[in-house]
Protein backbone atom coordinates (compact mmCIF):
# COMPACT_ATOMS: atom_id res chain seq x y z
CA UNK A 1 0.00 0.00 0.00
CA UNK A 2 1.26 3.47 -1.00
CA UNK A 3 0.37 7.07 -0.36
CA UNK A 4 -0.27 9.56 -2.89
CA UNK A 5 -0.34 13.75 -2.36
CA UNK A 6 -3.88 14.98 -3.39
CA UNK A 7 -2.19 17.91 -5.23
CA UNK A 8 -0.29 15.73 -7.73
CA UNK A 9 3.35 15.22 -6.17
CA UNK A 10 4.64 12.21 -8.08
CA UNK A 11 6.49 10.95 -4.86
CA UNK A 12 5.27 7.68 -3.21
CA UNK A 13 5.17 6.67 0.36
CA UNK A 14 4.71 4.00 2.97
CA UNK A 15 2.39 4.00 6.11
CA UNK A 16 5.15 5.23 8.40
CA UNK A 17 6.36 7.93 6.65
CA UNK A 18 3.55 9.72 6.19
CA UNK A 19 2.41 8.71 10.01
CA UNK A 20 5.65 10.80 11.03
CA UNK A 21 4.95 13.38 8.08
CA UNK A 22 1.82 14.95 8.21
CA UNK A 23 1.45 17.33 5.09
CA UNK A 24 2.44 16.24 1.97
CA UNK A 25 5.86 18.23 0.64
CA UNK A 26 3.31 20.09 -2.01
CA UNK A 27 1.19 21.00 0.79
CA UNK A 28 -1.12 18.13 -0.14
CA UNK A 29 -2.94 15.49 1.87
CA UNK A 30 -2.28 11.93 1.64
CA UNK A 31 -4.40 9.53 0.46
CA UNK A 32 -4.23 5.42 -0.51
CA UNK A 33 -3.39 5.09 -4.12
CA UNK A 34 -6.36 3.14 -4.28
CA UNK A 35 -9.22 2.24 -1.59
CA UNK A 36 -9.32 -1.69 -0.58
CA UNK A 37 -12.09 -3.31 -1.77
CA UNK A 38 -14.43 -5.36 1.14
CA UNK A 39 -16.10 -7.94 -0.81
CA UNK A 40 -19.31 -9.66 0.86
CA UNK A 41 -17.14 -12.38 2.24
CA UNK A 42 -15.15 -10.27 4.20
CA UNK A 43 -17.44 -8.11 5.31
CA UNK A 44 -19.21 -11.35 6.80
CA UNK A 45 -16.18 -12.40 8.20
CA UNK A 46 -15.42 -8.60 9.69
CA UNK A 47 -19.25 -8.64 11.29
CA UNK A 48 -18.02 -12.25 12.49
CA UNK A 49 -15.04 -11.05 14.38
CA UNK A 50 -16.93 -8.21 15.66
CA UNK A 51 -19.19 -10.00 17.19
CA UNK A 52 -16.78 -12.74 18.66
CA UNK A 53 -13.96 -11.20 19.61
CA UNK A 54 -14.75 -6.75 19.82
CA UNK A 55 -13.70 -3.86 18.72
CA UNK A 56 -9.68 -4.59 18.74
CA UNK A 57 -10.13 -7.02 16.66
CA UNK A 58 -11.73 -5.48 13.78
CA UNK A 59 -9.86 -2.38 14.20
CA UNK A 60 -6.86 -5.13 13.33
CA UNK A 61 -8.63 -6.41 10.51
CA UNK A 62 -8.95 -2.72 8.89
CA UNK A 63 -5.88 -1.29 9.66
CA UNK A 64 -3.91 -4.30 8.11
CA UNK A 65 -5.36 -3.57 4.87
CA UNK A 66 -3.85 -0.26 5.04
CA UNK A 67 -0.44 -0.52 6.69
CA UNK A 68 2.03 -3.35 5.42
CA UNK A 69 5.11 -1.76 7.15
CA UNK A 70 4.20 -2.83 10.48
CA UNK A 71 4.44 -6.81 11.51
CA UNK A 72 1.05 -8.09 12.06
CA UNK A 73 1.38 -9.18 15.37
CA UNK A 74 3.05 -5.42 16.30
CA UNK A 75 0.43 -4.13 14.86
CA UNK A 76 -2.02 -6.59 16.55
CA UNK A 77 -0.98 -5.14 20.03
CA UNK A 78 -0.65 -2.27 19.19
CA UNK A 79 -4.47 -2.38 18.59
CA UNK A 80 -5.27 -4.48 21.43
CA UNK A 81 -3.36 -1.90 23.92
CA UNK A 82 -5.47 0.79 22.42
CA UNK A 83 -9.07 -0.42 22.75
CA UNK A 84 -9.59 -1.61 25.93
CA UNK A 85 -12.45 -1.53 28.28
CA UNK A 86 -10.41 -0.04 30.76
CA UNK A 87 -9.94 2.98 28.51
CA UNK A 88 -13.24 3.50 26.96
CA UNK A 89 -15.71 2.16 29.52
CA UNK A 90 -17.43 -0.80 27.88
CA UNK A 91 -16.48 -4.00 26.08
CA UNK A 92 -18.08 -2.53 22.76
CA UNK A 93 -16.18 0.12 22.72
CA UNK A 94 -18.27 2.20 21.02
CA UNK A 95 -22.03 0.69 21.73
CA UNK A 96 -25.26 1.47 19.91
CA UNK A 97 -27.98 3.71 21.82
CA UNK A 98 -31.55 3.09 20.26
CA UNK A 99 -33.73 5.83 20.45
CA UNK A 100 -36.41 4.93 18.21
CA UNK A 101 -37.10 2.26 15.93
CA UNK A 102 -34.15 2.82 13.69
CA UNK A 103 -32.75 5.96 14.89
CA UNK A 104 -29.42 5.07 17.14
CA UNK A 105 -26.51 7.06 18.48
CA UNK A 106 -23.06 5.56 18.06
CA UNK A 107 -21.52 6.27 21.17
CA UNK A 108 -17.80 7.31 20.45
CA UNK A 109 -17.32 9.67 23.88
CA UNK A 110 -16.98 6.68 26.61
CA UNK A 111 -12.41 7.62 25.95
CA UNK A 112 -10.44 9.63 28.40
CA UNK A 113 -11.01 13.12 27.35
CA UNK A 114 -14.72 12.30 26.68
CA UNK A 115 -14.58 13.58 22.83
CA UNK A 116 -14.66 11.39 19.92
CA UNK A 117 -11.18 12.38 19.05
CA UNK A 118 -9.78 10.00 21.54
CA UNK A 119 -11.25 6.73 19.32
CA UNK A 120 -8.07 7.88 17.01
CA UNK A 121 -6.20 9.53 19.50
CA UNK A 122 -4.84 6.65 21.57
CA UNK A 123 -4.25 4.52 18.47
CA UNK A 124 -2.27 7.74 17.08
CA UNK A 125 -0.12 7.99 20.36
CA UNK A 126 0.84 4.37 19.99
CA UNK A 127 1.97 4.43 16.81
CA UNK A 128 3.96 7.44 17.17
CA UNK A 129 5.73 5.32 20.13
CA UNK A 130 6.27 2.39 18.29
CA UNK A 131 7.47 3.86 15.16
CA UNK A 132 10.22 6.25 17.15
CA UNK A 133 11.49 3.66 19.28
CA UNK A 134 11.81 1.53 16.19
CA UNK A 135 13.53 4.36 14.12
CA UNK A 136 15.68 5.82 17.69
CA UNK A 137 14.05 9.18 16.42
CA UNK A 138 11.99 12.14 18.45
CA UNK A 139 8.83 14.14 16.89
CA UNK A 140 7.59 17.65 17.38
CA UNK A 141 3.71 17.79 16.88
CA UNK A 142 2.28 20.66 16.09
CA UNK A 143 -1.35 20.78 16.15
CA UNK A 144 -4.57 23.41 16.04
CA UNK A 145 -7.57 22.60 17.96
CA UNK A 146 -11.07 24.34 18.28
CA UNK A 147 -11.59 22.02 21.53
CA UNK A 148 -11.50 18.39 21.55
CA UNK A 149 -8.55 17.42 19.49
CA UNK A 150 -5.89 19.12 21.50
CA UNK A 151 -7.27 17.36 24.71
CA UNK A 152 -7.28 14.08 23.10
CA UNK A 153 -3.83 14.48 21.10
CA UNK A 154 -2.28 15.62 24.82
CA UNK A 155 -3.56 12.91 26.61
CA UNK A 156 -3.15 10.31 24.41
CA UNK A 157 1.01 11.92 24.28
CA UNK A 158 1.39 12.72 27.55
CA UNK A 159 4.76 10.69 29.05
CA UNK A 160 5.03 9.47 25.17
CA UNK A 161 8.91 8.60 24.79
CA UNK A 162 10.38 10.99 22.14
CA UNK A 163 7.21 12.96 21.36
CA UNK A 164 6.43 16.84 23.02
CA UNK A 165 3.20 18.62 21.52
CA UNK A 166 2.59 21.98 21.08
CA UNK A 167 -0.79 22.17 20.85
CA UNK A 168 -2.69 26.24 19.28
CA UNK A 169 -6.10 26.66 20.48
CA UNK A 170 -7.85 29.95 19.14
CA UNK A 171 -7.37 32.15 22.91
CA UNK A 172 -11.16 32.12 25.01
CA UNK A 173 -12.95 30.06 22.40
CA UNK A 174 -13.19 27.08 23.87
CA UNK A 175 -15.66 25.79 26.78
CA UNK A 176 -14.06 26.56 30.45
CA UNK A 177 -14.04 22.54 30.96
CA UNK A 178 -11.76 22.17 27.06
CA UNK A 179 -9.88 25.08 28.45
CA UNK A 180 -8.99 23.02 31.86
CA UNK A 181 -8.64 19.62 30.34
CA UNK A 182 -5.67 21.34 28.10
CA UNK A 183 -4.03 23.63 30.35
CA UNK A 184 -4.03 21.78 33.93
CA UNK A 185 -1.98 19.55 31.97
CA UNK A 186 1.73 20.07 33.23
CA UNK A 187 3.69 16.96 31.61
CA UNK A 188 7.11 18.07 30.49
CA UNK A 189 6.27 17.29 27.07
CA UNK A 190 2.79 18.76 26.97
CA UNK A 191 3.29 22.44 25.58
CA UNK A 192 -0.01 25.09 25.04
CA UNK A 193 -0.29 27.55 22.79
CA UNK A 194 -3.27 30.23 22.91
CA UNK A 195 -3.38 32.10 19.58
CA UNK A 196 -5.26 35.51 19.47
CA UNK A 197 -7.76 34.25 17.03
CA UNK A 198 -10.32 32.16 15.57
CA UNK A 199 -9.61 28.49 14.76
CA UNK A 200 -9.47 28.61 11.41
CA UNK A 201 -6.33 30.86 12.30
CA UNK A 202 -4.68 28.25 14.37
CA UNK A 203 -4.62 25.51 11.37
CA UNK A 204 -3.47 28.16 9.30
CA UNK A 205 0.02 28.22 11.47
CA UNK A 206 0.11 24.80 11.46
CA UNK A 207 0.07 24.75 7.61
CA UNK A 208 2.30 27.34 7.12
CA UNK A 209 5.06 25.59 9.46
CA UNK A 210 4.64 22.14 8.04
CA UNK A 211 4.96 24.06 4.35
CA UNK A 212 8.32 25.21 5.96
CA UNK A 213 10.09 22.02 4.92
CA UNK A 214 13.88 23.38 6.05
CA UNK A 215 12.14 23.68 9.04
CA UNK A 216 9.84 20.74 9.51
CA UNK A 217 13.03 18.38 8.38
CA UNK A 218 15.01 20.67 11.17
CA UNK A 219 12.76 20.25 13.88
CA UNK A 220 10.93 16.64 13.08
CA UNK A 221 7.38 18.60 13.03
CA UNK A 222 4.65 16.01 12.80
CA UNK A 223 0.71 16.65 13.26
CA UNK A 224 -1.77 15.24 15.09
CA UNK A 225 -4.63 17.04 13.53
CA UNK A 226 -7.41 14.93 10.47
CA UNK A 227 -4.62 16.03 7.76
CA UNK A 228 -2.91 12.77 9.31
CA UNK A 229 -4.42 10.04 7.62
CA UNK A 230 -3.46 8.13 10.23
CA UNK A 231 -5.93 9.45 12.37
CA UNK A 232 -8.47 9.57 9.91
CA UNK A 233 -8.20 5.66 9.15
CA UNK A 234 -8.60 4.84 12.60
CA UNK A 235 -11.96 6.84 12.26
CA UNK A 236 -12.47 4.34 9.51
CA UNK A 237 -12.98 1.03 11.84
CA UNK A 238 -16.30 2.66 14.05
CA UNK A 239 -18.31 2.90 10.81
CA UNK A 240 -17.83 -0.92 10.23
CA UNK A 241 -18.10 -1.06 14.05
CA UNK A 242 -22.08 0.54 14.08
CA UNK A 243 -23.32 -1.08 10.84
CA UNK A 244 -22.96 -4.19 12.02
CA UNK A 245 -24.39 -3.47 15.55
CA UNK A 246 -27.35 -1.64 13.51
CA UNK A 247 -28.11 -4.59 10.95
CA UNK A 248 -28.38 -8.27 10.96
CA UNK A 249 -27.37 -9.22 7.76
CA UNK A 250 -24.85 -7.56 4.80
CA UNK A 251 -28.20 -6.69 2.51
CA UNK A 252 -29.30 -3.99 4.84
CA UNK A 253 -27.97 -0.30 4.14
CA UNK A 254 -27.55 2.52 6.77
CA UNK A 255 -27.38 6.08 6.78
CA UNK A 256 -24.79 7.61 8.86
CA UNK A 257 -24.93 11.52 10.24
CA UNK A 258 -21.16 13.23 11.37
CA UNK A 259 -21.63 16.38 13.19
CA UNK A 260 -18.82 17.92 10.91
CA UNK A 261 -16.60 21.46 11.03
CA UNK A 262 -13.38 19.71 9.63
CA UNK A 263 -14.54 17.31 7.62
CA UNK A 264 -12.46 14.58 9.09
CA UNK A 265 -14.64 12.36 10.82
CA UNK A 266 -17.19 12.15 7.79
CA UNK A 267 -14.64 11.78 5.40
CA UNK A 268 -14.08 8.39 7.54
CA UNK A 269 -17.37 7.53 6.63
CA UNK A 270 -16.29 8.38 2.77
CA UNK A 271 -13.33 6.30 3.05
CA UNK A 272 -15.58 3.32 4.40
CA UNK A 273 -18.25 3.84 1.72
CA UNK A 274 -15.55 3.69 -0.60
CA UNK A 275 -14.05 0.78 0.62
CA UNK A 276 -17.65 -1.05 0.06
CA UNK A 277 -20.14 -0.45 3.15
CA UNK A 278 -23.38 -0.09 2.58
CA UNK A 279 -24.11 3.40 3.45
CA UNK A 280 -26.81 5.01 1.51
CA UNK A 281 -26.16 8.36 2.86
CA UNK A 282 -23.57 10.29 4.76
CA UNK A 283 -25.66 13.54 6.12
CA UNK A 284 -22.84 16.15 7.24
CA UNK A 285 -24.51 18.42 10.07
CA UNK A 286 -23.12 21.61 10.22
CA UNK A 287 -23.78 24.74 12.76
CA UNK A 288 -24.15 28.65 11.87
CA UNK A 289 -20.46 28.20 10.13
CA UNK A 290 -21.98 26.31 6.93
CA UNK A 291 -19.39 26.45 4.56
CA UNK A 292 -19.94 22.52 4.12
CA UNK A 293 -23.39 22.55 3.99
CA UNK A 294 -22.96 25.37 1.50
CA UNK A 295 -21.02 23.14 -0.82
CA UNK A 296 -23.55 20.92 -0.94
CA UNK A 297 -26.56 22.65 -1.73
CA UNK A 298 -24.81 25.05 -4.50
CA UNK A 299 -21.27 23.34 -5.49
CA UNK A 300 -19.41 26.57 -3.95
CA UNK A 301 -17.20 26.48 -1.57
CA UNK A 302 -16.63 29.77 0.19
CA UNK A 303 -14.11 29.88 3.18
CA UNK A 304 -14.92 32.68 5.57
CA UNK A 305 -12.45 35.35 7.51
CA UNK A 306 -11.83 35.29 11.26
CA UNK A 307 -14.56 37.99 11.97
CA UNK A 308 -16.90 35.84 10.06
CA UNK A 309 -16.54 32.68 12.09
CA UNK A 310 -19.79 32.81 14.28
CA UNK A 311 -18.74 31.75 17.69
CA UNK A 312 -21.67 29.29 18.93
CA UNK A 313 -22.38 26.88 21.33
CA UNK A 314 -21.15 23.61 19.40
CA UNK A 315 -17.83 25.66 19.46
CA UNK A 316 -15.72 22.26 18.22
CA UNK A 317 -17.45 22.70 14.71
CA UNK A 318 -16.65 26.21 14.96
CA UNK A 319 -14.76 26.53 11.85
CA UNK A 320 -14.89 27.71 7.98
CA UNK A 321 -12.13 26.31 6.42
CA UNK A 322 -12.24 22.53 6.25
CA UNK A 323 -8.86 21.03 6.06
CA UNK A 324 -10.51 17.30 4.76
CA UNK A 325 -12.40 18.47 2.39
CA UNK A 326 -9.81 18.06 -0.09
CA UNK A 327 -9.51 14.68 0.37
CA UNK A 328 -13.25 14.50 -0.77
CA UNK A 329 -12.35 16.77 -3.82
CA UNK A 330 -9.80 14.67 -5.12
CA UNK A 331 -11.99 11.58 -5.25
CA UNK A 332 -14.88 14.19 -6.49
CA UNK A 333 -12.64 15.21 -9.69
CA UNK A 334 -11.11 11.88 -10.39
CA UNK A 335 -8.28 12.46 -8.09
CA UNK A 336 -7.09 15.06 -10.47
CA UNK A 337 -4.34 16.65 -8.21
CA UNK A 338 -3.39 19.14 -10.53
CA UNK A 339 -6.91 20.11 -10.65
CA UNK A 340 -7.11 20.55 -6.61
CA UNK A 341 -3.62 22.21 -6.43
CA UNK A 342 -5.42 24.67 -9.03
CA UNK A 343 -8.65 24.63 -6.70
CA UNK A 344 -6.77 24.58 -2.86
CA UNK A 345 -3.25 25.76 -3.31
CA UNK A 346 -4.37 28.48 -5.83
CA UNK A 347 -7.82 30.00 -5.85
CA UNK A 348 -8.66 30.13 -1.97
CA UNK A 349 -5.53 31.76 -1.89
CA UNK A 350 -6.23 34.21 -4.72
CA UNK A 351 -10.63 34.15 -3.74
CA UNK A 352 -10.91 32.82 -0.92
CA UNK A 353 -13.89 30.53 -3.00
CA UNK A 354 -14.17 28.45 -5.36
CA UNK A 355 -17.38 26.95 -7.73
CA UNK A 356 -18.01 23.62 -8.95
CA UNK A 357 -21.36 23.74 -9.40
CA UNK A 358 -21.22 23.55 -12.86
CA UNK A 359 -19.18 20.72 -13.30
CA UNK A 360 -20.38 17.27 -13.93
CA UNK A 361 -18.69 16.01 -10.79
CA UNK A 362 -20.51 18.04 -8.84
CA UNK A 363 -24.30 17.64 -9.90
CA UNK A 364 -22.99 13.72 -9.67
CA UNK A 365 -22.18 14.11 -5.79
CA UNK A 366 -25.05 12.76 -3.94
CA UNK A 367 -25.67 9.97 -6.04
CA UNK A 368 -22.36 8.95 -6.54
CA UNK A 369 -21.11 9.16 -3.02
CA UNK A 370 -23.95 9.62 -0.89
CA UNK A 371 -23.68 13.15 0.64
CA UNK A 372 -26.37 15.13 1.91
CA UNK A 373 -26.37 18.14 4.53
CA UNK A 374 -28.41 20.43 6.35
CA UNK A 375 -27.42 23.36 9.40
CA UNK A 376 -28.43 23.49 13.13
CA UNK A 377 -28.92 27.06 15.39
CA UNK A 378 -28.70 27.56 18.70
CA UNK A 379 -32.49 27.59 19.09
CA UNK A 380 -32.28 24.37 17.38
CA UNK A 381 -29.81 23.17 19.98
CA UNK A 382 -31.47 23.57 22.47
CA UNK A 383 -34.75 22.53 21.41
CA UNK A 384 -33.40 19.46 20.50
CA UNK A 385 -31.53 18.94 23.64
CA UNK A 386 -34.96 19.22 25.41
CA UNK A 387 -36.50 16.81 23.29
CA UNK A 388 -34.01 13.99 23.67
CA UNK A 389 -34.35 14.33 27.60
CA UNK A 390 -37.97 14.84 27.59
CA UNK A 391 -38.71 11.41 25.32
CA UNK A 392 -35.53 9.60 26.11
CA UNK A 393 -33.54 10.84 29.24
CA UNK A 394 -30.92 11.13 27.24
CA UNK A 395 -28.94 14.09 27.67
CA UNK A 396 -26.74 14.56 24.79
CA UNK A 397 -24.13 17.53 24.18
CA UNK A 398 -24.76 20.71 21.98
CA UNK A 399 -22.64 18.82 18.57
CA UNK A 400 -24.63 15.98 19.02
CA UNK A 401 -27.90 17.84 18.77
CA UNK A 402 -26.69 18.93 15.79
CA UNK A 403 -26.20 15.91 14.20
CA UNK A 404 -29.72 14.40 15.70
CA UNK A 405 -31.51 17.85 13.96
CA UNK A 406 -30.32 17.26 10.93
CA UNK A 407 -30.13 13.71 10.83
CA UNK A 408 -34.01 13.60 11.18
CA UNK A 409 -34.35 16.11 8.26
CA UNK A 410 -32.70 13.19 6.17
CA UNK A 411 -34.26 9.98 7.36
CA UNK A 412 -34.44 7.08 4.65
CA UNK A 413 -37.99 5.08 5.33
CA UNK A 414 -36.75 1.78 6.72
CA UNK A 415 -33.10 2.64 6.50
CA UNK A 416 -31.45 2.82 9.91
CA UNK A 417 -29.99 6.17 10.58
CA UNK A 418 -26.81 6.17 13.09
CA UNK A 419 -26.01 9.59 14.35
CA UNK A 420 -22.00 9.97 15.07
CA UNK A 421 -22.26 10.95 19.53
CA UNK A 422 -19.43 13.11 19.42
CA UNK A 423 -18.90 14.44 23.19
CA UNK A 424 -20.22 13.97 26.80
CA UNK A 425 -22.18 17.04 27.63
CA UNK A 426 -19.96 17.90 30.90
CA UNK A 427 -17.55 19.11 28.38
CA UNK A 428 -20.84 21.99 27.44
CA UNK A 429 -21.99 22.89 30.54
CA UNK A 430 -23.63 26.08 29.67
CA UNK A 431 -25.44 25.32 27.17
CA UNK A 432 -26.93 22.10 28.81
CA UNK A 433 -27.64 24.44 32.24
CA UNK A 434 -29.46 27.24 29.02
CA UNK A 435 -31.50 23.99 28.00
CA UNK A 436 -32.33 21.79 30.73
CA UNK A 437 -31.91 23.69 33.90
CA UNK A 438 -29.70 21.50 35.62
CA UNK A 439 -26.08 20.33 35.30
CA UNK A 440 -24.98 17.83 33.14
CA UNK A 441 -23.08 14.82 35.31
CA UNK A 442 -19.40 14.88 35.83
CA UNK A 443 -17.34 11.74 35.53
CA UNK A 444 -15.56 11.78 38.92
CA UNK A 445 -11.82 12.09 37.48
CA UNK A 446 -12.81 15.38 36.29
CA UNK A 447 -14.13 16.87 39.69
CA UNK A 448 -12.69 20.63 40.16
CA UNK A 449 -10.35 20.36 37.17
CA UNK A 450 -11.34 24.18 36.18
CA UNK A 451 -9.58 24.68 39.61
CA UNK A 452 -6.30 22.99 39.15
CA UNK A 453 -2.82 25.01 38.31
CA UNK A 454 -2.93 26.17 34.43
CA UNK A 455 -0.22 26.76 31.70
CA UNK A 456 -0.52 28.30 28.74
CA UNK A 457 1.29 30.66 26.32
CA UNK A 458 -0.81 33.38 24.71
CA UNK A 459 0.67 34.91 21.44
CA UNK A 460 -0.65 36.03 18.26
CA UNK A 461 -1.58 34.60 15.11
CA UNK A 462 1.89 34.92 13.57
CA UNK A 463 4.04 31.62 12.02
CA UNK A 464 7.61 33.47 13.35
CA UNK A 465 6.32 33.19 16.53
CA UNK A 466 5.17 29.82 16.84
CA UNK A 467 8.99 28.79 15.38
CA UNK A 468 10.38 30.71 17.82
CA UNK A 469 8.66 29.02 20.95
CA UNK A 470 9.38 25.73 19.36
CA UNK A 471 12.59 26.31 18.68
CA UNK A 472 12.95 27.68 22.63
CA UNK A 473 11.48 24.36 24.03
CA UNK A 474 13.59 22.50 21.79
CA UNK A 475 17.11 24.00 23.02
Amino acid sequence: MLYLSTRGDPGRKHFCEILLEGLAPDGGLYLPEAYPQVDAATLQRWREIHDTRGYAALAFEVLSLYIDDIPADDLRVICEKTYTEAAFGTREIVPLKELEDHFYLEALSNGPTLAFKDMAMQLLGNLFEYELGRRGEQLNILGATSGDTGSAAEYAMRGKKGVRVFMTSPNGRMSPFQQAQMFSLLDDNIHNIAIDGVFDDCQDLVKAVSNDLDFKRRYKIGTVNSINWARLLAQVVYYFAGYFQATRDNAQKVCFTVPSGNFGNVCAGHVARQMGLPIERLVVATNENDVLDEFFRTGVYRVRGSADTHETSSPSMDISKASNFERFVFDLLGRDGARVKALFGDALSRDGRFDLSADPAFRDAAARYGFVSGKSLHADRLATIRDTWKRFALMIDTHTADGVKVAREHLVPGLPMIVLETALPIKFAATIVEALGCEPDRPAKFEGIESLPRRVTVMPAQVQAVKRFIVEKCA
